[in-house]
């Protein structure tokens, strides 16, 4: 079974490899690898002893990042390589200031394993929540690196619990310990005979509560919002279904102005974006003078988080998609959240929904219906505010009960 493991892995990254001159997602992933290793040669003495972090993408990132940084304030002299399986993590974090070095995952063949182990020596290992990666874990075991995987979830769909799941359960047993976020992943594993784990939450409830914490103001939000004569929804990550469906939607809520910050940035996209929403209609990079203005277009990466702080009532993207995105950062702030109907593995969109913080739609009529409840009934916007901050607040501290392990091991 795990040959068959590592022939399918072998398999995924060629076709990633024949799809590049045609997606430029594939081309970006193929691009980014060139000279991989001529940078980490070049940093392998500052890196050797170093902890290695891992990440899929930015959201995975959001998840290491309150643990990397609790262990790099106790430890400010310790080297950090982070990596990224994806393009738009290490295009998004390439320059974080607390890694010696940001780098992509060299492809998870048995030679480069090897080699990333011998050319850095981690002192330790972290993968963040769904990164399995037979030869590296296989090479950090077999090099005696304490790895940890951290904010993992476990569903009964996946490989591991299936008959046909040996290899990958194999891969559970290469980390020393894995850090899941609820009792339902703890007794999946249990089922399987994997007994070093700690459910220890989620590590992103205590990322989006220390963004919130630092209160950070962004003038031309503060603007836009003070210039409002009604409510204001802040729409993250949005896709193009999910702004046709805002679009169609808000012209039936005069009152309601809208700050939209999609998920892709490129002209073309924005422009037609743009065409969907009523005007008048202003982009953040233009800076200008929001009065007036129906729709403010982010037209810039690194906003989202800070924005949801200006909204009444929020809406997060990528529900018609694979998957809806961070709903925690709108959440944090205490402010209902409203997505699509792709949220089956998300644990904290079904939390939300039980809180009556959370609401799913799939048509413009059910956009419409939850607007005019939280618009207009009594109460209803304040209950499902403080339903949303409640949620986020009483789930904080995964972040200590993690590095609480981890910290003693790299003294």
């Amino acid at each position: 079974m795990a040959l068959l493991l590592r022939l399918g892995t072998a398999l995924y990254h060629a076709g990633i490899k024949l799809a590049a001159p045609f997606m430029p997602k594939a081309r970006a992933w193929v691009d980014g690898r060139r000279g991989l290793w001529e940078r980490l040669e070049a940093r392998a003495a500052a890196l050797e002893g170093c902890l290695w972090v891992h990440c899929a993408s930015v959201g995975e990132f959001e998840q290491a990042r309150p643990v990397l940084e609790t262990i790099k304030q106790a430890r400010p002299e310790l080297p950090i390589l982070l990596t990224f399986f994806s393009p738009s993590g290490h295009t998004a974090r390439k320059e974080y200031p607390l890694a010696t070095h940001v780098e992509y995952l060299p492809a998870d063949t048995a030679a480069n394993a090897s080699r990333l182990v011998a050319l850095v020596r981690p002192r330790m290992a972290v993968f963040i929540k769904y990164e399995f990666w037979y030869q590296h874990l296989q090479a950090l075991k077999r090099a005696q690196v304490p790895t940890y995987l951290v904010s993992a979830i476990f569903r009964r769909s996946q490989p591991f619990f299936q008959w046909y799941g040996s290899a990958h359960r194999s891969m559970l047993r290469f980390f020393d310990r894995l850090f899941v976020q609820d009792e339902g992943s703890r007794e999946l594993l249990a089922g399987i005979g994997i007994s070093n784990v700690t459910v220890s939450g989620d590590t992103r409830f205590d990322r989006v509560m220390d963004i919130v914490q630092q209160d950070p103001d962004l003038l031309l939000a503060a603007a836009f919002r003070s210039s409002a004569q009604g409510p204001v929804i802040v729409a993250g990550s949005t896709w193009p279904d999910d702004e046709r469906l805002l679009g169609e939607t808000l012209s039936s809520f005069t009152e309601l102005r809208a700050i939209i910050v999609p998920h892709e940035l490129g002209e073309s996209k924005l422009n037609t974006t743009a065409s969907l929403f009523p005007g008048p209609l202003i982009r953040w990079t233009d800076e200008a003078d929001p009065a007036g203005a129906r729709t403010l277009l982010v037209d810039q990466m690194g906003q989202l988080s800070k924005l949801y702080k200006y909204a009444d009532i929020t809406y997060v993207g990528g529900g018609f998609k694979s998957g809806i995105h961070n709903t925690l950062e709108a959440a944090a702030w205490g402010r209902p959240v409203i997505f699509g109907p792709n949220y089956d593995r998300f644990a904290e969109a079904h939390g939300l929904i039980a809180a009556g913080a959370g609401f799913s739609v799939r048509t413009t009529a059910e956009l419409r219906d939850v607007l005019d409840r939280l618009l207009k009934e009594p109460d209803a916007l304040h209950k499902a505010s403080e339903a949303a901050a409640r949620y986020v607040r009483e789930r904080t501290g995964a972040t200590q009960r993690v590095t609480g392990v981890l910290l003693p091991q790299l003294r």
